[in-house]
């Protein structure tokens, strides 16, 4: 261990360790050879041109590279849905309505109560209330109302934390990724809100539960376009009583047990003030739609009855894997320190040499990150995740609680996962969050954040806030 992190610091402060000190070696050998009246000599003898390129070529570059870097985007604050205690919805409610449910024979209601004992939910989930109801009443009105109570008290429950005037938005940045109602998401809001005519807005559908990331980088991408001090609001949910599946086809029930209601809203800008709460570092974003086997492993489609509902393939957990490969070798050659990289490379091609024999070093992500926001999709996704990359269970921690308190909540899930981080008060200043998400497509995408200020008081409107303190349990691994 001790050797281990010797060898971190040197490769890590290679230049400072190494460099530096052989440089000055070099040049004092040179100057004691010369002697100082030789140097003063040289010094005088420099021309005034030379002396004016030394001072001002890395001042000139310097300028240079400042003015055409991207402005950085600063998240200012975030607010995530607490559903009302009538949206509450036990494992032993849920169950109970499958047995009652016409379509259900005794077969696929035991399917179904194997399935939700291993799901990893807990008894505090929530769904919409048209769910409710023997049979569910799915239709247009009851998933707009959902989508007006979920996305409305999240909004209301954002601009309330930051004191922003909803005149002050400049962009607007929606996704859900079912439900695509006329007017859209974006209009909905900027009706209720009143927020100006010249807003710049865009309303993403059908990229499953990883929009999120991407609500973010567009959101991130228009900032650079807009005034600097401008501000976006991303708002990321999905609405369960459009999706929720009422056939009998057991490749197709799996979702509606897992999917729960929920909302996050993100207050993003290119100001940092005092309430800015983190810096976005990084985004890194993988698909492989191009692969037959990878775009058809999760999609909406009727069964043979003629019941829409969200259909996973047997090929979700090894696509996932493989595309997550695909996004960790992108990401990790930005954020992962020298030693980490090299003990990589040095594997490869060890790897080439060799044979197969040789095992391919999988980088230490705990050296580039302090905290980690798995999607929790689902325990299969949380688990195959946990083990690619050696995280241990309490680097998990935040995705399995996330699942068992409020279930699969789609592209808002990674924001629930950072509100127990900081309901738990482990964000400390200076810290890094890997936020990385799972969408149909299928897709891999990451997010990392820089903890530029602790939260001073996160129970208060927080999700966690009449939770947290049963919090960890022990989920069963049955």
């Amino acid at each position: 261990m001790v050797s281990k992190r010797l060898y971190q610091v040197v490769v890590n402060n290679f230049l400072i360790v190494v460099v530096v000190p052989v440089t000055a070696v070099i040049l004092l050998r040179k100057a004691a050879q010369l002697g100082p009246d030789e140097v003063l000599s040289r010094l005088h003898g420099l021309r005034q041109v030379h002396v004016f390129l030394v001072v001002f070529a890395p001042f000139a570059m310097a300028t240079l590279y400042l003015l055409r870097r991207p402005r950085s985007v600063y998240l200012v604050d975030y607010a995530c849905i607490r559903p009302e205690s009538n949206c509450r919805v036990s494992i032993g409610s849920f169950t109970e309505s499958a047995r009652l449910s016409p379509y259900i024979d005794d077969g696929t209601f035991r399917f179904i109560t194997r399935m939700l004992r291993r799901s990893g939910l807990g008894d505090q989930t929530y769904l919409h209330p048209s769910l409710h109801h023997i049979p569910p009443r799915c239709c247009l009105s009851e998933s707009r109302d959902e989508a007006e109570q979920v996305v409305f008290a999240t909004v209301d429950d954002l601009l309330a934390k930051t004191g922003i005037s909803p005149g002050a938005i400049d962009i607007l940045v929606t996704n859900c990724s079912g439900f695509t109602p006329t007017p859209s998401f974006t209009d909905m809001m900027v009706n209720r809100y009143k927020l100006r005519s010249d807003i710049r807005h865009v309303n993403m559908s059908g990229m499953g539960c990883s929009a999120g990331v991407v609500s973010v980088e567009v959101a991130r991408n228009l900032l650079q376009a807009a005034p600097r001090g401008a501000h976006a609001l991303v708002v990321s949910t999905e609405i369960t009583s459009f999706i929720y599946y009422t056939g009998p086809d057991r490749t197709m029930l799996l979702p509606g047990a897992l999917f729960r209601m929920g909302a996050a809203a993100v207050l993003l800008s290119t100001s940092r003030s005092n309430k800015s709460r983190f810096r976005l570092t990084h985004i890194v974003r993988t698909l492989t739609a191009a692969q037959d086997r990878a775009y058809l492993c999760a999609s909406l489609k009727e069964d043979e009855h003629g019941e829409t509902g969200i259909y996973l393939s047997k090929d979700l957990v090894p696509v996932a894997g493989e595309t997550l490969k695909a996004n960790i070798a992108a990401l990790g050659s930005v954020v992962l320190p020298p030693s980490e990289k090299l003990l990589f490379v040095l594997s490869f091609i060890a790897r080439k040499a060799l044979g197969r024999r040789i095992k391919l070093y999988m980088p230490d992500f705990h050296t580039a990150f302090e905290h980690f926001c798995v999607h929790s999709g689902g325990r299969a996704v949380i688990d195959a995740v946990q083990a690619s990359l050696r995280l241990s269970d309490e680097n998990v921690e935040p995705s399995r609680m996330t699942l068992h308190r409020f279930g699969n909540t789609s592209s808002s899930s990674l924001w629930y996962e950072l509100a127990y981080i900081e309901a738990k008060g482990q964000a400390r200043k200076g810290d890094r969050v890997w936020m990385v998400g799972f969408g149909s497509g299928f897709k891999c995408n990451s997010a990392v954040w820089e903890c530029i200020r602790s939260p001073s008081d996160t129970a208060v409107g927080a999700p966690w806030a009449d939770s947290i303190h049963q919090y960890p349990v022990k989920i069963s691994k049955e």
